[in-house]
């Protein structure tokens, strides 16, 4: 009999989209948010080089001084300077880690909706509370959706900027006002990054530079297409990192040696010519869709997050399914199923395929 934590965690629907498109021929498959390009050359070859010279072993557990020192430096290109930085098995790693710090049991966390799956089942995991802020129809924050749902067992709020589902990044108003919330309610936020190396219109935008009680996570994953890899860091104050640290030692222990010595070629690496083509990639789904669907053009990451035709996305994903397209039902990251999620991390031939299709259909 397992436990009843385990219980409480649900099976990624994108993952049985995933397993359902190893028995699909040729599918037009517009449903996984892994980039469509290789790790880079140099960097493969720093990881091969890395293992070769006998870089196999544990790191220290905060990971290789090199490392932290030009991720400091990056972050000072967005006017932050982290008080401690720490590198973990992928950003994701760095999301268990904080949550294990922050919260505890019955604490409650403030998660726009649409969000991550990762923050709901993760909650649910370590006994926290999710309170969903509903950010339709735009996908915006506002104080009046916020501020209600705040009580003396919040604890924390999450930011994801550009977000996973909706492509939406958030503006500097917007974030100066969560910051400002946070302030008034001694909450921490956790800011997650991952996808503002690709920042289309705008210039990405950091939380950090409105509130200091921010946990910043980021990583190489979707940069470096590095999925496989597993490298990320948390930057933030430094009671909470050295928290943090302290429980990779009995979890993760560290991020992979020999990919932490690979990570400091990858950020060597100019990446302007992957990120104009999702530019383009993001260009050519919404134009293809905008005739059809209730749709908002992406900002930034690789997603976009149209509205099903008679607003059932389950539905319209499994009448997708039968001409051959993968995409993923709104449900997996909402508490609604009213939207459907495309990966626009595809060549572009398959996006105007997948468009052209999913337009026949609505």
């Amino acid at each position: 009999m397992t436990s009843r934590r385990s219980a409480l965690v649900n099976a990624s629907g994108i993952r049985k989209v995933f397993d359902l498109a190893l028995t699909l021929k040729n599918p037009i498959n517009l449903s996984i948010g892994q980039p469509d390009f290789d790790v880079p050359e140099p960097v493969k070859e720093s990881a091969i080089a890395a293992i070769r010279e006998g870089k196999n072993r544990y790191t220290v557990t905060q990971g290789i001084a090199p490392l932290h020192e030009r991720i400091r430096a990056e972050a000072a290109k967005y006017g932050y300077h982290p008080e401690e930085v720490l590198i973990t098995s992928g950003s994701s790693g760095g999301l268990v880690l904080a949550m294990l710090a922050l919260c505890d049991p019955g604490d409650e966390i403030l998660v726009p909706d649409p969000y991550f799956v990762m923050y709901k089942h993760l909650a649910n995991l370590f006994a926290v509370t999710p309170r969903f802020i509903d950010t339709y129809p735009d996908f915006r924050l506002s104080a009046e959706k916020i501020e209600p749902l705040i009580n003396k067992r919040t604890r924390m709020l999450i930011v994801n900027t550009p977000s996973n589902p909706t492509g939406v990044a958030y503006s500097p108003d917007q974030l100066k006002m969560v910051a400002q919330i946070a302030k008034r309610h001694d909450l921490y936020v956790l800011f997650d990054e991952i996808y503002s190396c690709f920042s289309y219109d705008h210039r990405h935008e950091s939380i950090t530079k409105y509130h200091d009680r921010v946990v910043v996570l980021n990583g190489f994953s979707k940069s470096h297409a590095m999925t496989g890899w597993r490298l990320g860091y948390a930057m933030g104050p430094r009671d909470v990192i050295q928290e943090m640290t302290k429980l990779q030692q009995y979890t993760f222990v560290c991020a992979p040696s020999m990919v932490q010595y690979a990570g400091l070629t990858a950020l060597d690496l100019p990446m302007t010519a992957t990120q104009e083509a999702y530019k383009r990639k993001r260009d050519i789904i919404y134009e293809g869709l905008k005739g059809r669907f209730n749709v908002r053009k992406p900002d930034g990451a690789f997603y976009i997050f149209p509205e099903a035709p008679g607003g059932n996305a389950t539905e319209f994903v499994m009448k997708a399914l039968k001409h051959n397209v993968l995409i993923i039902p709104g449900n997996v990251f909402s508490e609604r199923d009213t939207h459907f999620r495309i990966s626009f991390a595809a060549p572009d031939e398959t996006l105007r395929k997948g468009a052209e299709v999913l337009c026949g259909l609505a």
